[in-house]
């Protein structure tokens, strides 16, 4: 890999070429006896051997999927696996036969983006029109997945969980539909309502907003390219200065002729942070781009910045301003407030992102104060997205940052990737536990902590 040019090759980038697993792994600390079940994440690890073909064009977002999974029980470590999501050209490259399932006209991906846990089931996730893939417990491969044929088409990467009805909320997309597919999937894994809702121009939707009256849509002007697919280009799609910004309110309760349509300045949005209702607004916390993937790259953008967006659907209009202007990305928050207001969010610095560096630091946010707080991790560290985890699953039973943080860093002293668990309310102070893993994680997207079922 170290001869490779291509910037998503290289360095904390580099994929993996080894399935690994290893047992009661060494530990800093004390892992709170609480923390019973798995921390997940997903990212890119491209099957080799790549070529000089695969140099030119290969591009981040379109590695085939690897999960890593941590195991926590009791106050020990049991177990690290990490494995590659066995799409069938995946399980053909490692010369295994495929699981087989339910795909979309023939298109099936390995799922490189997010992976959760549902409904007793484990989900790798990835957008675009591809189905998700479910996994066993210790991350071996199932098969793709359509939630018992109650699913259309494909599924997007980011969800979001109601958490009075369990149920999931998504909005996906497709070069080739003329319309969004917002879905709700049950808190049992059966979807149980679908709306389309007409767009033109193949918009790149990554992710939305939800509140407990809307759900907020992103029609944003990073669109498909046929001229990329025709030069080669694995990610077919680039900013759009022809195509108009604009955020669509549709009533969680309604169709597509009830969107309310509000333009808005050209801008991209990877990811929200959370949403909520604030009388007849709508407050929409996320990190935003001025501009964002010219030329279908990564690298040479504008800085993310942490925003806030109040809508006014009486008014048809939208204030937005900029809450911390470091840049920065991944923004998290305590899921047992999404769709409510929320005091904190967890965020990642964005150099990793937009340099192909080390991001050196974790963010806490507090939206009551107006202050934030760094956590700084060591040159180097290649600190990843911070999940949180409550003391409580119950948000009664426990404060709004209660809890602890969970995120994968490198250690460039062992060369390996550590699991760093942090107390959120001592969010600077020592680490409660660090996890030593026995191998390096690449930089990845997203991750989640799944308890066991009682």
């Amino acid at each position: 890999m170290t001869n490779f040019k291509n910037p998503y090759l290289q360095g904390l980038l580099a994929p993996v070429a080894e399935e690994v697993t290893a047992h009661d792994l060494p530990v800093t600390g004390h892992i709170p006896s609480s923390l019973r079940g798995r921390y997940l994440r997903i990212g890119p690890n491209p099957l080799g051997p790549l070529g000089p073909e695969d140099d030119a064009s290969y591009h981040w977002f379109t590695g085939d999927g690897m999960v890593h999974g941590i195991r926590l029980r009791d106050g020990r470590a049991e177990w690290y696996r990490n494995r590659w999501v066995r799409s069938q050209a995946v399980a053909e490259g490692l010369g295994e036969t495929w699981a087989a399932g339910p795909v979309v006209e023939d298109f099936d991906f390995s799922p490189n983006t997010h992976v959760i846990a549902h409904a007793g089931e484990t989900y790798a996730l990835v957008e675009g029109g591809a189905r998700p893939y479910r996994l066993d417990y210790e991350l071996g491969t199932l098969g793709p997945c359509d939630f018992g044929g109650t699913l259309k088409g494909g599924y997007p990467a980011h969800t979001k969980k109601d958490p009075d009805s369990g149920e999931l909320h998504a909005i996906g997309y497709f070069f080739g539909w003329e319309h969004l597919e917002y879905t709700v999937l049950s808190a049992s894994g059966q979807i149980v309502r679908s709306v389309e809702i007409p767009v033109l121009g193949s918009p790149m939707v990554h992710d939305f907003a939800l509140t407990q009256k809307y759900v907020v849509i992103y029609d944003l002007p990073i669109t498909f390219s046929m001229k990329m697919v025709e030069d080669g280009l694995s990610l077919p799609y680039a900013w759009n200065p022809e195509h108009s910004a604009r955020v669509g309110l549709m009533p969680r309760g309604g169709g597509a002729d009830d969107v309310r349509w509000i333009d808005i300045p050209p801008c991209w949005v990877f990811h929200t942070l959370n949403a909520y209702d604030e009388g007849d607004r709508v407050v929409v916390d996320l990190v935003s781009f001025p501009s964002f993937m010219h030329g279908g790259r990564l690298e040479g953008n504008p800085p993310p910045t942490l925003d806030r967006w109040t809508i006014d659907p009486v008014a048809g209009s939208i204030h937005q301003e900029t809450i911390d202007d470091r840049p920065q990305e991944f923004p998290r928050v305590d899921e047992r407030v999404v769709t409510r207001p929320h005091r904190y969010g967890y965020t990642v610095t964005a150099e990793a992102i937009v340099q192909n560096q080390a991001g050196e630091a974790l963010m806490k946010h507090d939206y009551v104060k107006g202050s934030s707080e760094a956590r700084l991790f060591p040159a180097g560290s290649g600190v990843g997205e911070a999940a949180f985890v409550p003391s409580s699953s119950s948000s009664s039973d426990s404060a709004e940052d209660d809890g602890y943080l969970m995120a994968l860093t490198f250690d460039p002293g062992r060369q390996a990737t550590d699991l760093v668990i942090i107390a959120s309310q001592d969010f600077t102070g020592e680490p409660v536990a660090t996890v030593h893993l026995p191998v390096r994680v690449p930089l990845g997207f997203h991750g989640t902590w799944a308890a066991d079922r009682v």
